[in-house]
């Protein structure tokens, strides 16, 4: 998966553009479209859309519901900010960056997962994290990797000054750039760091998202409006994405090798991605998840990284800019600009039975 957080001024105009236009293009339908793109706890929608479940769900809510690939996760992104797609797969940090905070209001239908060990900083040879001062980091810029090198180089009393910089690299270039002898360090996510570890005897892991908990959220992000206008939308989601994750955590060998052979490994390899993977199989684990009591700390700690990245949203005065809001109605940031919604209804009625 590529969680990179694609700043530029055309995606966030993109996203100025959608939030002008929404309020009339908000309507009651029947047919939606859904993004995602390849990462560990995404494989699902893909297995949903093509095992028939998704579907078979979408007809008992009288809808259609398309799930599309993306292999560019970035540009998925940018895709649903525009309103191309009603529904996208995102990290929290991502979708507060570009559709949230380029205007567009957005709700956490889903918490699937945080990673638990996924995104990983990988020195070449032995050493620890404070032994990256005065030396290169490549990395995904402005994206969750950026985020996880901040927070590591933190524990250790450094920052990104003390580095020689940071060299934006795109992840399709990850691997083959940890390869070459100029690179010394690199900040990534699965399954690159997975191949990363397996093919070089070098790497060595010095700091990785398990050290942050629940920081790195994977979700699936919907248009506010478009849910509200439509429910059925949301329930459609949500009764799919848990008939799935029953079959996950029974075990169920068939549905996991699909996933792996979609993510281009094998069982074996997956089953080793989802180790690292704090899956929320029981939507009550995700309903405690959303109305966690660190959930908005972490939230005003990743508006803070983005403020001072310059890329919470277009003239963004303060880390504030972007209002949230939490089940339970409590918020964070400008509670007259709530852009970003975490709604746990939906997962509690997925936790009650009661789709």
């Amino acid at each position: 998966m590529t969680k990179s957080s694609l700043l530029s001024a055309s995606a966030l105009s993109l996203g100025v553009l959608a939030a002008a236009l929404s309020p009339a293009a908000a309507q009651s339908q029947t047919e939606f479209k859904v993004a995602w793109s390849i990462y560990v706890g995404w494989m699902p929608w893909g297995y949903l859309a093509d095992s028939g479940i998704m579907d078979k769900w979408a007809e008992k809510k009288g809808i259609s519901v398309e799930i599309v690939q993306i292999n560019d996760y970035v540009e998925s992104i940018n895709q649903f900010t525009a309103g191309a797609f009603d529904g996208v797969s995102a990290t929290n940090m991502d979708t507060l960056s570009i559709p949230a905070g380029g205007g567009v209001d957005t709700t956490a239908l889903i918490i699937g997962d945080y990673s638990n060990g996924n995104d990983a900083v990988i020195l070449k040879g032995e050493g620890s994290i404070a032994d990256l001062a005065d030396k290169p980091v490549n990395l995904v810029e402005l994206s969750v990797s950026h985020y996880l090198l901040a927070r590591g180089l933190d524990t250790v009393g450094l920052s990104e000054m003390d580095l020689d910089g940071v060299v934006n690299t795109s992840d399709a270039d990850m691997i083959a750039a940890f390869a070459t002898p100029d690179v010394e360090a690199v900040v990534t996510w699965n399954p690159l760091v997975s191949e990363i570890m397996d093919t070089s005897p070098d790497a060595n892991t010095v700091f990785d998202s398990s050290q942050i908990p629940g920081e790195i959220l994977d979700l699936m992000v919907v248009n506010t409006e478009t849910l509200a206008d439509n429910p059925a939308f949301g329930e459609a989601l949500v009764g799919a994405w848990y008939e799935v994750m029953s079959l996950m955590a029974e075990g169920d060998e068939e549905v996991l090798t699909a996933m792996a052979e979609a993510a281009g490994t094998d069982l074996e390899g997956y089953k080793a991605q989802l180790e690292a993977t704090e899956m929320f199989y029981d939507p009550a684990d995700a309903v405690a998840q959303a109305q966690s009591e660190k959930l908005p700390e972490t939230m005003t700690s990743v508006a803070e990284f983005l403020f001072d990245k310059g890329i919470l949203g277009v003239g963004a005065p303060s880390a504030d800019f972007v209002g949230i809001e939490y089940p339970g109605g409590a918020t964070t940031g400008d509670p007259a600009n709530i852009k970003f919604r975490f709604d746990a209804s939906f997962m509690q009625m997925a936790a009650d039975g009661a789709l």
